[in-house]
């Protein structure tokens, strides 16, 4: 699923109004091509940006700065927070920049049901095989040297393989044509001045694990591995040990960025699941100049047809954060 997403990702282009279209359509692979690309993503495995260094511990677990703020209230006015959201009020898409919800029929609020912390409304997303691919909010934002994005997910009980999910994009700015310098460019490696990415995500091995499958960093890059076709699709940073994602259950996600000296392999990356620190890779040069930095979070559940069958496919969201220090779990009421 990672090596040969699509052809060409879907890149918005902003339209009057500050809604968006895709601008190419999304040419997925047949699985027919898996033993030709399958590896592709896993090339340069054993390279230093690959070596998962989350048993050194080198960076903080557990409770963080959220444990100061039980449900997450009063979380946005602290010094340290750059933008959260917890759903509890607005309407659909209140405070975010761009929202995908294709004929107001993919995004809706719901009841979290039994979370200690969620509070009293979550973001559904409902795809629809054939219909739409799916939906999300974005969120531009000031940079930080270091960032860390928080949220909680759920997949239903039904929910089969998801095939993007939340992405942290570098853009060469926050104004004009420059705010989506990071958006589309799948099979491209970037020149590095440009735009880079990472996306946490569920990954499912070519259907080998379960739905919706493990987690994963599909990370584009100025120095990312090349494809067995000679393209360059996200490379893999995973945890194949790690256990498979549970459905039905409330999952603490958080993951880190930090940018690099421009031109120089001191970049890092690392994710934490329910607090617990799953995956930490560094010597990653993510970038070329100063003026890229990670500036824009795509929240989003994207399907297609390549792996998902079932026609419905429901994900969950809340209590999202970005931060210049780690986050952690949402503290009791």
């Amino acid at each position: 699923m990672n090596a040969t997403r699509c052809a060409i990702r879907a890149a918005r282009t902003p339209l009057p109004g500050g809604t968006w279209f895709r601008r190419f359509g999304c040419v997925c692979f047949a699985a027919a091509l898996e033993l030709l690309f399958s590896a592709g993503s896993a090339a340069g495995a054993e390279s230093e940006t690959r070596v998962n260094l989350a048993d050194r511990k080198e960076l903080p677990s557990g409770a963080g700065l959220a444990a100061r703020f039980p449900g997450d209230q009063g979380l946005q006015g602290s010094p340290e927070v750059i933008f959260a959201d917890n759903f509890e009020s607005g309407d659909l898409g209140r405070g975010w920049d761009e929202t995908g919800n294709k004929q107001g029929k993919v995004l809706s609020w719901a009841d979290p049901g039994e979370a200690p912390g969620l509070g009293k409304r979550c973001l559904r997303v409902e795809a629809h095989l054939g219909q739409d691919t799916g939906g999300g909010l974005t969120r531009w934002f000031q940079p930080a040297p270091t960032v860390f994005i928080r949220f909680y997910t759920k997949f239903d009980p039904k929910c089969d393989y998801v095939h993007h999910f939340v992405t942290l994009r570098a853009n060469k700015g926050l104004r004009g044509g420059d705010k989506w310098s990071g958006f589309g460019g799948a099979g491209l490696k970037p020149e590095g001045s440009e735009r880079f990415s990472t996306a946490i995500e569920p990954w499912g091995n070519w259907g080998r694990w379960s739905p919706p499958g493990r987690w994963n960093f599909y990370s584009y890059w100025h120095e990312m591995e090349k494809s067995r076709d000679g393209k360059y699709w996200g490379n893999s940073f995973g945890v194949p040990t790690a256990p498979v994602i549970p459905r039905d259950r409330w999952i603490c996600v958080e993951f880190m960025l930090k940018h690099n000296t421009p031109g120089q392999r001191d970049g890092e990356q690392a994710f934490w699941i329910d607090g617990a620190l799953l995956g930490h890779w560094k010597g990653i040069n993510w970038r070329k100049t100063a003026q890229l930095m990670a500036n824009a979070l795509t929240l989003e559940s994207y399907i297609t047809d390549t792996w998902t069958r079932n026609p419905v496919n429901v994900v969950f969201f809340d209590n999202v954060a970005i931060a210049r220090n780690y986050i952690g779990p949402t503290a009791r009421e």
